[in-house]
């Protein structure tokens, strides 16, 4: 019996050590499915679901997700997280940067990115300020790599580029679960 509750006991901490982080802390994940580099699921706490389309293959300490929450499936938002080598000691905006997004040969979209922290979470969180999310999903799905460059002040730019490989199957089946996630439940006869 002991025996079997070591291997329960790895076998989960393999699992939570293979997991994004800020999800093995809070959120179940459920039907995953993965799309050449991307990844679709759903992530559930009690009542609370979101979905998400996420790229973890570009960079191994970095992900890019679009992500919406059910009941709200029209308002999307796309964030990035980074791993840091600590957990962080609380949650805060750390801040805000003049960012620059671009899809392939399509134009540069100059916003903002939030950089925020989450308590006990070892990764920061850039969240982007995005006006057209319509254009930039359509970008997205048909588009072979989305570029991002933010500013460092008196340094260089911090450069980085994502794989949309897969993003268009993933997008629309995050779409699509929380569309479906989102529909009145028919009352029971």
């Amino acid at each position: 019996m002991a025996r079997f509750k070591t291997s329960i006991f790895v076998a989960a901490a393999m699992l939570l050590a293979t997991a994004p982080p800020a999800l093995a802390a809070t959120f179940n994940v459920e039907s995953m499915e993965t799309h050449r580099h991307w990844q679709s699921m759903s992530l559930t706490l009690g009542e609370e679901r979101h979905f998400r389309a996420v790229e973890t293959h570009s960079y191994t300490d970095a992900t890019l997700s679009l992500n919406t929450t059910q009941g709200v499936c029209d308002l999307p938002w796309l964030e990035m997280r980074v791993s840091l080598a600590q957990q962080q000691g609380e949650s805060r905006a750390v801040n805000l940067v003049p960012t620059r997004l671009r899809i392939d040969d399509h134009p540069i979209v100059d916003t903002m990115a939030e950089f925020i922290t989450e308590r006990g979470d070892n990764g920061f969180y850039a969240h982007f300020y995005l006006s057209d999310m319509t254009t930039l999903i359509a970008e997205m799905q048909a588009g072979q790599q989305l570029f991002l460059g933010f500013d460092q002040n008196e340094q260089e730019p911090w450069y980085m580029t994502f794989s949309l490989e897969g993003a268009g199957d993933a997008i629309e089946r995050m779409q699509s679960l929380c569309r479906g996630a989102s529909l009145p439940e028919a009352p029971d006869r």
